[in-house]
């Protein structure tokens, strides 16, 4: 087995159903140095994703509530450079295909060896990341005149610090996470209220307007809508 120590830890989301194998793989990637969340259904994946910075997917193809196909086609809509890998126990051609049409970096049918699927995720980090320190997550995340801690819910306005709630707090974090681009409104709605529905999407454009308040202070950032698609946080120099 690998053992490695990043100065600066990348994060991997994992999605695999099988207990056993899922614990297996976050173990013995921790066991290399990685910092790994598990999970066992492709929307709680999709949710986690939208307020954390994952430097690697790594998912199951057959998953409960979403597909680990859908995962990474939603993922794509947000992000065309995170590293993604697909586990299967299917080794059809087709399947192969579909996976890297999608965008997947490797594709690996089990079983398989642990000591050689640590080796293939370790060759497309060197790929994709010159330098650890490049994938830095940060436990606080500043964007602007702005800092947001989503542990303790507040954000800090200049000299002004705003006690959120959970959802206000949740929904800062998802554009935060992404300066700039742009998100869509069905993605936001089903990670914060699970439903993408129309008296939710009148409750998110509510919150939305309270976080505009927020930021009014600061006149680098702006949430602007595109309409009929999205939201985006803009942040200007």
């Amino acid at each position: 087995m690998i053992h490695k120590t990043h100065s600066e830890k990348l994060r991997i989301l994992l999605v695999e159903d099988d207990p056993s194998m899922g614990y297996l793989l976050q173990d013995n990637l921790e066991m290399a140095g990685y910092e790994v969340d598990l999970y066992a259904d492709g929307q709680l994946a999709l949710n986690a994703y939208l307020t954390t910075q994952y430097h690697m997917g790594v998912f199951d193809v057959m998953l409960p509530q979403k597909d680990g196909f859908s995962l990474a086609i939603e993922i794509r809509r947000l992000d065309q450079k995170l590293p993604i890998i697909f586990l299967t126990a299917r080794s059809m051609k087709e399947d192969r295909i579909r996976g890297f049409k999608i965008g997947a970096d490797d594709y690996i049918t089990k079983p398989f060896s642990i000591e050689e699927f640590i080796l293939r995720l370790e060759a497309i980090f060197k790929r994709v990341y010159d330098k650890p320190s490049q994938a830095d997550k940060q436990a606080l995340l500043q964007f602007g005149n702005c800092l947001l801690d989503s542990t303790n819910q507040t954000l800090q306005v200049r000299d002004q610090l705003i006690q959120l709630t959970q959802k206000e707090a949740r929904l800062l974090q998802i554009f935060a996470v992404r300066p700039n681009q742009l998100i869509a409104r069905d993605i936001i709605q089903k990670a914060i209220w699970e439903d993408d529905g129309y008296f939710v999407g009148r409750s998110m454009d509510v919150f939305i307007s309270r976080l505009r308040k927020m930021l009014k202070a600061d006149v680098h950032l702006k949430i602007v809508n595109v309409h009929g698609t999205g939201y985006k946080l803009e942040v200007s120099n």
